[in-house]
């Protein structure tokens, strides 16, 4: 059986044309069904012949991102240790439901800054055979059990606050223990924020689950100060209680929320609206010498989305022509959009659909 020629190098990779499928002792023939040509994107060091290959990678900036990403979330893990010992320790020194529902949260925080750095680590390692689409849902998982530790939380606080309801107490030391909390909030602030603008940037589920953790303890802590600080003025001992089971609600729908979030990248969504449709217009914009574009269809696995269609040319169009749209559509969407993974399908006039993204 004829093999595939190599061509010109292209990215990372080595792009080769292919007109026949690779001997079923190389590859797996259900990825080469009896069709005309189709133009592949795989991972370096996977590429099977009869496959075009591009780069993977997505270049020195995103590199020194995910480094960064990497770092921040080893510091996530040591600022969520310094926040546990102030706020246990307010909690320790005062007797407060309210406090102890804060510190709860925290102690989840450590745990789900842990989860989510092992799930960093996983999910920014190349693909390799047993992965060929690379490890990127780690991240979502990693989300997911940390929204289940939120619930559990959650549901601990409502406990303890049924129990401080059922036995009010004075607090101790509330002036101080006000203090060690609001030094703790504002330091979690901050935090969140860097976390957040961090995994936004390198597009990593894992680091924004956990700032957005960071933020609903910051929100919730906000309202455990003011909370005390008017048990302390009233003296109405029960109004601890009622506080803190308010955070407990609010740290339950935001474990909720973080689940929600998650299972759709597991369940393979579809990107955001405004994204398909740039998508769209990039493919009829930049496939001059192309009919049209049928069956797109998108996905996203935390850092990479991946785009895959078919291409439908003249059918007297030669491979290496047709090759050349090809080379053409992908720079256009790269260029605008980061972590896209682009499989081509080409087809002749003849498998025409008249519907789907029309060449400009």
């Amino acid at each position: 059986m004829k093999q595939a020629k190599p061509g010109r190098k292209h990215g990372t990779g080595l792009e080769v044309e292919a007109k026949t499928c690779p001997p079923p002792t190389q590859t797996d023939t259900s990825l080469c069904p009896a069709q005309p040509l189709a133009f592949a994107r795989i991972a370096p060091g996977l590429a099977s012949p009869g496959f075009a290959t591009a780069g993977w990678g997505q270049g020195v900036g995103l590199e020194k991102s995910l480094v960064r990403a990497e770092w921040v979330a080893v510091g996530s893990i040591g600022i969520g240790c310094l926040v546990l010992a102030l706020k246990g320790a307010a909690w320790w020194l005062t007797g407060s439901a309210a406090l102890y529902s804060d510190a709860l949260e925290s102690t989840v925080n450590v745990a789900a800054s842990i989860i989510a750095y092992v799930a960093f680590r996983l999910a920014t390692k190349p693909a390799d055979a047993g992965h060929p689409y690379g490890h990127e849902k780690a991240e979502f998982f990693a989300a997911v059990i940390e929204g289940v530790m939120i619930v559990i939380a959650a549901l601990s606080i409502f406990q303890e606050s049924w129990e401080s309801w059922r036995n009010p107490h004075p607090l101790n030391a509330p002036l101080k223990g006000i203090g060690m909390n609001a030094a703790a909030t504002v330091l979690n602030g901050l935090w969140a924020a860097l976390l957040m603008r961090t995994g936004r940037q390198v597009r990593s589920a894992a680091l924004v689950a956990d700032g957005r953790h960071l933020l609903s303890d910051v929100v919730t802590s906000i309202g455990v100060v003011l909370g005390v600080a008017a048990t302390i003025a009233t003296g109405i001992l029960k109004l601890d209680p009622i506080i803190a089971a308010l955070a407990g609600v609010y740290v339950l729908w935001s474990g909720l929320s973080v689940i929600s979030s998650s299972v759709g990248g597991l369940m393979d969504a579809a990107p955001d609206d405004e994204v398909v449709g740039r998508i769209r217009a990039l493919v009829g914009q930049s496939a001059e010498g192309a009919i049209e574009a049928h069956d797109l269809r998108m996905r996203r696995a935390g850092r990479l989305t991946f785009l895959e269609f078919h291409l439908v040319v003249p059918g007297d169009m030669t491979v290496a022509a047709a090759h050349d749209i090809c080379d053409r559509v992908e720079a256009a969407l790269k260029s605008e959009i980061q972590g896209l993974m682009i499989t081509i399908h080409v087809e002749p006039e003849g498998k025409a659909k008249h519907h789907g993204v029309v060449v400009l």
